[in-house]
């Protein structure tokens, strides 16, 4: 993971008032593996930011990983 990367929380954090499946954006790097998440309403208006482990994290994709096209 790194800078900019979009993010999905993969478990619940009630006590921080996020949930699994919610989307952020990684906005800056700590340590390794420790990184500050932004997450935003579709309008792009930041409703929380929280620093967390890359354990709680999975990057998403908009494009296919190894660079090739799927044609279905």
């Amino acid at each position: 993971m790194k800078l900019l990367d979009v993010v999905a929380l993969t478990e619940d954090l009630p006590e921080l008032g996020l949930y699994r499946g919610q989307v952020g954006t990684i906005v800056e790097a700590y340590e390794p593996g420790v990184f500050e998440v932004e997450f935003s309403d579709l309008t792009g208006k930041a409703y929380a930011v929280e620093t967390l482990n890359a354990s709680k994290l999975m990057t998403l994709y908009h494009q296919p990983i190894d660079g090739k096209t799927l044609l279905v």
